[in-house]
């Protein structure tokens, strides 16, 4: 254990074990004094010499600031930038909100086939996905309004069509090295399996063959492959990077000949592409043949014609179940969509720019003061985003006093030691199943806000933030988690 490991074991210890306060004025104000003397000592340890806190720790019960270290300082806050996202959405779109995707045409049907092109319209929907089976449920829904449309057979195209957001599916401020990955994602009106790719690599028969590469079709990326195939007794190394200047994804490294293959996600180069050919895929699989190409709108010359008619239309779960995985999985396509939707939602294209005004509007109508935080990007990803504890604290306090977001924004949080980002964290502690809180990762940056209820009962809002350390993440998380620890087992008494 670090000294300061064993300082702050030694700060929860005392805690524990201290004898009760008389309940009196004085009593109450000298444990308020304590707890502070001890949050203190946490985050003053010498190992975060070199780094910065900002804390803030407020009672919902009785409005007091119980700690607050840099409260005011802007931060960078990893993806505790997702409160703000969800939040804001939840104010303007509201729990129920759904993304539909509509399946359009505006060609005939004849003898079983429809004599021209299938439309896709989409506006956002984030979840056709692996997550439940719902991708594969829709994609048989879909084939299922085909055939009750009498259509065994397209003649033409599967045509993408996303409009209703914008083509700028990277986030401002994301870094070129990690664009390949699946927490990179770009976002569109038109999304499938969360615009990841399975990239497959398997051994080749003999130790010094190339491994076999394979990437699902529509994903846009050349791919070149410089993987070998290891001996047995070798250690699967794999790698990917996609090249800056082009659509190219160069496979490296080595796995062992006669072992299992690995997968991979990808990030794909153009959602729309991907979700068209996906869904083209899926109906030829069904037995719904297709003549023609999977496409993106914006590539195919648009000429007047014939009106387009639904055939069908689907919607999303509502909101609170998007939010859900959005805050539990921490997952960042889905703040970016969100943040897309509140700019389609405020009449104009869905682009971020959109959203982060209507966003900043609605922090405005809340009292939040303009220089208290910058907003790049709706997941946190963006090293651009800028907030301050008591920004997260305050808007944690909102949700939780108003009775439209209260019990469907805290039902969105992970729980310590039970489920999402914190499922392993806080065990066997007074915090375990009863704080619930985001948490926010990235380079030299954790963050944890959220709630917790003390010894008493009583139930406060805390924001923890961690900027431009160089000591292992881990000990920081486990700094914060401490701190959390010593709010639950506050008492007045």
């Amino acid at each position: 254990m670090s000294r300061s490991a064993a300082l702050c074991a030694g700060v929860l210890t005392t805690i524990l074990f201290a004898a009760p306060a008389v309940e009196t004025s004085s009593g109450r104000e000298a444990a308020v004094r304590e707890l502070r003397a001890h949050l203190s000592k946490v985050f003053n340890a010498p190992i975060m010499a070199r780094g910065v806190w900002a804390v803030d720790v407020r009672s919902l019960d009785t409005g007091e600031r119980l700690f607050e270290l840099n409260s005011g300082k802007l931060m960078m806050p990893a993806s505790n930038m997702k409160v703000v996202t969800l939040a804001t959405a939840a104010e303007n779109l509201g729990w129920d909100y759904r993304f539909t995707t509509t399946l359009e045409t505006s060609a005939p049907i004849e003898n079983g086939a429809l004599m021209g092109d299938l439309v896709i319209r989409g506006t956002g929907d984030p979840t056709l996905n692996t997550r439940q089976g719902r991708g594969a449920a829709v994609l048989a829904e879909w084939a299922g309004i085909l055939r009750a449309a009498d259509i065994q057979e397209i003649r033409g195209r599967i045509i993408g069509d996303d409009q209703a957001f914008d083509d700028e599916g990277l986030g401002d401020g994301w870094s070129w090295d990690y664009l390949q990955f699946g927490y990179a994602a770009p976002v569109g009106a038109l999304q499938f399996n969360e615009d990841v790719a399975p990239l497959t690599i398997a051994p080749g028969p003999r130790p010094g063959d190339p491994a076999v590469v394979s990437l699902a079709p529509g994903s846009g990326l050349e791919v070149v492959n410089r993987a070998m195939t290891a001996g047995e007794e070798t250690s699967e190394a794999i790698d990917f990077r996609r090249q800056l200047f082009r659509p190219t994804l160069e496979i490296t490294g080595a796995i062992p000949a006669g072992s299992i293959p690995v997968t991979r996600n990808v990030t794909v180069v153009n959602p729309t592409i991907y979700f068209a050919q996906s869904v083209k895929d899926a109906f030829v699989a069904a037995g719904i043949r297709v003549t023609g190409e999977a496409a993106d709108l914006d590539d195919i010359a648009v000429h007047d014609g014939p009106e387009r008619r639904a055939l069908g239309s689907t919607s999303s779960p509502p909101l609170r179940e998007i939010a859900t995985v959005l805050m539990k999985v921490s997952q960042n396509l889905y703040a970016e969509t969100l943040v897309k939707a509140l700019g389609a939602s405020a009449g104009e294209v869905g682009t971020t720019a959109a959203g982060r005004r209507l966003m900043r509007k609605t922090l405005t109508a809340w009292g939040i003061p303009e220089d208290a935080y910058v907003i790049s990007d709706g997941s946190g990803l963006s090293r651009s985003n800028y907030v301050s504890a008591e920004m997260i604290t305050a808007i944690l306090a909102r949700m939780y006093r108003d009775p439209r977001h209260r019990d469907e924004f805290a039902a969105t949080l992970p729980i310590a030691g039970k489920d999402g980002t914190i499922a392993s964290r806080m065990r066997r502690t007074l915090a375990e199943g009863n704080a619930t809180a985001k948490t926010g990762s990235i380079a030299n940056v954790r963050s944890l806000s959220g709630y917790v209820r003390t010894k008493d009962g009583e139930t406060l809002v805390f924001s923890i933030i961690a900027n431009d350390f160089v000591i292992p993440a881990a000990t920081v998380n486990w700094i914060a988690d401490l701190a959390v620890e010593i709010l639950a087992t506050f008492t007045r008494r």
